[in-house]
Parts: structure tokens; C-alpha cells; sequence
């Protein structure tokens, strides 16, 4: 009995004052690292996506952690060296078997970070147009003008060319008409400027451009090429063709067709 009671005396007095004191670093650790966080969590906030923020906030509280506890290992008399070394080897183990989704991953946190499109923004990339519905960390949903939802792996998104349709508040719309070589392009041009002028949704600047802009094969064409705000862009596209239509037959003007004139010299026989 003396000898336990000695044994137990031995420890408390080599281990006693370490636990205590890895106690009290538990406690002032979890505090420091609660305040940390909520100091990240008040500086990110509002500056990026709110998924981003999340996952900041999320990893920065994991770090500390992992920090901490290693800390009070250490301080219990705990050899780290060998468990940091194995942690590392299982990091690099995860990372090579993961390396797809970390890829994905890393697109995904810049694309929160640099905001090249937002939710609700018209975007092309990857050779998929449609309205953007959200940015996740490996993926980016988006729901095509035929109503169908793609899910763009965010490493390709960041590595390739992206056309944000919507992050412009004026865009251009660009025609082309064409009119007979017996037609008069004065009139008609002057008839495309009447048109535009007219349209509550094209914008009086920049000015409207119309003007000849080729002699093709079968016709004059006519360039026409008014601004408008970005969401009335397909309203006035299609506008200005059904318009257009009806003023040229109102005026008599032709929208030809290719045609090929084929010619024969005198005596030859078609068989």
C-alpha cells in the first residue's frame, strides 16, 4: 500500500503540475481561438460569396485547433515530431488521391474570390451558355435557356475563357438586313433609323449605326447596330426583325433570297 501510495505521489508530482498546466492552455486556447474566428468571421463578411466566408471561417477554426492540441501534447510531454510527421504523409496521401476534387476546389475559391460572375449572371464558359443559379466550391450550377441544369467542374471554369454577358449595363445589338441591288438603300437606311429612333428600348446613346456594309452575292446588306440596357438585349433583337419585315413590304423593298442565273450560249443542246 505505501508503495502505490508512493507511485501515486511520484506521478502527480512529475505529471501533476503538466496536466494543470495543459488544462489551463485548453481553456485559454479554445477563448483565444473563439476570438480569432469570430475577428476573421466580422472581417470577411460581406466582402465574399457567403459560401466562401463559411469555408474561411471553417479552416481557420480547424487550424487552430490542430495548433492548439498539438500544443498541449507537447507541453504534456507528448512526442509530436512522429504524429506531425504522419499527419503530413496522410495530408499528401489525401491530396495525390484527391487531387481532381482539390483542383476543383482551388477553382472554386478563386471564383469566390475574383467574382468574374455572380449568381443570376448570363455567362458562357466551357461551351455552356445560361444564367448562373450558384457558385459551390467544387461546382458551378447553371441553368441553360432550355431549361436544362449544368454542373461545370469549377477547375475548368477558372482555366477557361468566360464570357459574362450580364456584367455590362449596356450591350450592342448587332443586324445585318439585305436588300435587293434594284432596291434603294437610301430609303432603306433611312428606314432602319426611323425604326430604331422609334423603339422604347433602344437607347438614344450611343447613336444607332446604320450603314451599307457589304455588296454580297445575292444582295446590299445593311448593317444596323443600336445599344440597349442588357436585359432588354433579346426583346429588341427580335423586335427589330419582325419590324423590319414589315416595313420593307410596306415600302416595297425585296429581302432576297440567293439565286443563280445560269445563261447558255446560242446553239447549245441540253440534253
Amino acid at each position: 500500500m505505501d508503495q502505490i501510495s508512493s507511485s501515486l505521489q511520484s506521478i502527480i508530482a512529475n505529471y501533476g503540475m503538466k496536466l494543470l498546466l495543459a488544462l489551463v492552455l485548453l481553456l485559454v486556447g479554445l477563448w483565444v481561438i473563439k476570438f480569432v474566428v469570430k475577428l476573421i468571421e466580422k472581417n470577411v463578411k460581406g466582402k465574399y460569396d457567403r459560401t466562401l466566408t463559411s469555408f474561411l471561417v471553417s479552416v481557420s477554426r480547424a487550424v487552430l485547433l490542430i495548433l492548439l492540441f498539438i500544443s498541449i501534447a507537447s507541453t504534456i510531454g507528448i512526442e509530436v515530431a512522429s504524429f506531425v510527421a504522419v499527419l503530413g504523409a496522410a495530408s499528401f496521401a489525401v491530396g495525390f488521391a484527391l487531387q481532381g476534387s482539390l483542383s476543383n476546389f482551388a477553382g472554386g475559391v478563386m471564383l469566390l474570390i475574383f467574382r468574374p460572375f455572380s449568381a443570376g449572371d448570363t455567362i458562357e464558359v466551357s461551351g455552356y451558355k445560361g444564367k448562373v443559379q450558384e457558385i459551390q466550391i467544387l461546382y458551378t450550377i447553371m441553368t441553360t435557356f432550355d431549361n436544362k441544369k449544368i454542373y461545370i467542374p469549377n477547375g475548368n471554369v477558372a482555366t477557361d475563357s468566360i464570357t459574362n454577358y450580364s456584367a455590362m449595363d449596356k450591350r450592342r445589338v448587332d443586324l445585318t438586313f439585305g436588300i435587293g441591288y434594284d432596291d434603294d438603300f437610301h430609303e432603306a437606311i433611312a428606314l432602319l433609323k426611323d425604326l430604331a429612333s422609334k423603339h422604347d428600348l433602344i437607347l438614344d446613346d450611343p447613336e444607332p449605326l446604320v450603314r451599307v456594309t457589304e455588296h454580297a452575292g445575292s444582295s446590299v446588306n445593311i448593317a444596323c447596330k443600336v445599344w440597349v440596357k442588357g436585359p432588354d438585349y433579346w426583346d429588341v433583337y427580335f423586335d427589330m426583325h419582325e419590324d423590319v419585315k414589315d416595313a420593307f413590304d410596306e415600302a416595297g423593298i425585296g429581302i432576297p433570297y440567293p439565286q443563280l442565273d445560269i445563261h447558255f450560249d446560242e446553239g447549245t443542246k441540253i440534253c
